[in-house]
């Protein structure tokens, strides 16, 4: 197993949400951690600006699942991203880090020139999402070695059971977080 360099950013943030998250803090957790180093791995020479960047969205990206205890969590998952970049003074990041986060389930590349992390940080949440069987040219043994570090810890069963929760009360709406 390798190890791969801690990502402090997104425990600093994720910290304060620690009892909202409950019991699924360490899942998520380890979920945004392996979709920021996927993210490191598709755009090898991310600079520290954007690299902060994947990281403040992965941390907030689908942190709306527990805030409103909904699957359609998207628009919730903005609001305290937005929140924290006034707080740290970041506010001119805010249309990039809004778009990586609402655009992250996008099924088909978004093509924005002007924000090209918004794809990047698309791929990488789809590496992680399907458990490594769509790598977006990352290596296989790559992709093995970020998730072997990284335990899911319960993360997509956690998906697993409130979508199949979800779907018994949306059929008509079964996945609102995906766009075309």
């Amino acid at each position: 197993m390798n190890v791969h360099p801690p990502l402090p950013l997104i425990d600093e943030i994720l910290e304060p949400w620690r009892t909202v998250l409950g019991d699924d803090f360490q899942s998520y957790r380890n979920h945004c951690i392996r979709m920021a180093l996927f993210c490191f791995a598709l755009k090898a020479n991310c600079t520290p600006e954007e690299k902060k960047k994947i990281q403040i969205a992965a941390a907030f990206h689908d942190i709306g699942i527990w805030i409103e205890n909904t699957l359609d969590y998207i628009p919730p998952s903005v609001s305290p991203a937005m929140a924290y970049l006034t707080e740290h003074k970041l506010e001119p990041w805010s249309e990039e880090i809004t778009l990586m986060i609402t655009e992250h389930h996008k099924l088909t590349p978004y093509q924005n020139g002007a924000f090209p992390l918004v794809e990047v940080f698309r791929q990488g949440d789809l590496v992680d999402f399907s458990l490594g069987w769509v790598r977006n040219g990352l290596k296989k043994s790559e992709v093995n070695s970020i998730r072997s570090s990284l335990p899911n810890a319960g993360f997509h069963t956690m998906l697993f059971k409130r979508g199949f929760q979800w779907f018994k009360n949306h059929p008509f709406n079964p996945a609102p977080m995906m766009k075309w």
